[in-house]
């Protein structure tokens, strides 16, 4: 199947699936719940995912099993979402083309709009992992919950450096820290879990991490790219945010061809780590040239 078909596809099977976990119920809370609805259900590419079900995919075709965890890191990043826009860290009015949540709502509703999507990706994976009646399953299920946790971990730690890091001077080691924390730790999280629930080899684990790795430092470049030549319409939120707010980045530190020089070399590589698996894997080496080539 075509890259986008394929990739529309994954889409529509997580939009369908992330409907599921909606509460839709009359409440007390009911416009918290309206906030998670409205950031969960806005839009967005699904890479995280897709990923863990492409993974999953290329050793096995049963990809319910899968989905609690496919689910749980889209709950996840879109609490990051909702919080990297607040006006205590980025200070954003759009998203996906609409007003941030708490433009829509307001700033405490916001927060916590957040803060429960957090813990509902926990729900859901501890859910799964007690229904679960084999031994060796619940071993392997709890090893993922233990990387999920330590990975939204560092998530927070790599966007805690970033503001604070703000027009400040920093190392190249630092600025790579920053970035293999704050976005790539969760997409390399979406490779492992779909490795591990698998069952892949050990060898195996660490050529899928070393790819989930690189793609995950060239989707933040390409972030920083997109921050100073993207198209506003396209990118549905304003361009220029990490020069007004002095962020470092790519950008900042190695010029504009610099870091698109970066993104070639990174993404190239990233694709070399697949080359064991043929057209098996065509669709995550496609996955990397999108994230290399995307607009928004």
């Amino acid at each position: 199947m075509e890259f986008k078909k394929q990739l529309k596809n994954y889409q529509n099977i997580i939009n369908e699936e992330l409907e599921k976990y909606l509460r839709k119920q009359e409440c007390p809370e009911k416009q918290l719940n309206d906030a998670v609805e409205y950031s969960l259900m806005a839009g967005g590419k699904r890479l995280r995912p897709t990923l863990v079900i492409a993974v999953y995919k290329l050793f096995k075709t049963d990809i319910q099993t899968c989905m609690p965890y496919a689910v749980a890191i889209e709950m996840v990043h879109n609490f990051s979402l909702i919080h990297d826009d607040l006006p205590g860290i980025d200070n954003d009015d759009f998203r996906h083309g609409k007003p941030t949540n708490h433009k829509q709502f307001n700033e405490a509703t916001a927060i916590l709009a957040g803060d429960s999507l957090l813990n509902q990706a926990y729900i859901t994976i501890a859910e799964d992992i007690n229904r679960e009646k084999d031994i060796t399953n619940i071993t392997k299920k709890a090893k993922i919950f233990e990387e999920f946790a330590k990975a939204v971990d560092r998530m927070i730690a790599g966007e805690h450096i970033d503001t604070e890091c703000e027009g400040k001077q920093i190392s190249d080691d630092c600025l790579e820290y920053i970035h293999k924390n704050k976005t790539a730790a969760l997409l390399t999280l979406c490779v492992r879990m779909g490795a591990i629930l698998a069952e892949v080899t050990e060898v195996e684990l660490r050529k899928l991490t070393n790819y989930a790795e690189k793609i995950g430092l060239a989707f933040q470049i390409k972030d920083d790219i997109l921050s100073v030549e993207g198209n506003e319409k396209i990118l549905g939120k304003p361009v220029g945010n990490d020069a007004r707010l002095k962020k470092v980045t790519y950008v900042s530190k190695y010029g504009l061809e610099g870091a698109k020089r970066i993104l070639e070399e990174i993404t190239e590589e990233a694709i070399n780590e697949l080359k064991e698996y043929g057209e098996k894997a065509e669709f995550l080496k496609e996955l990397a040239i999108y994230i290399k080539n995307r607009n928004k």
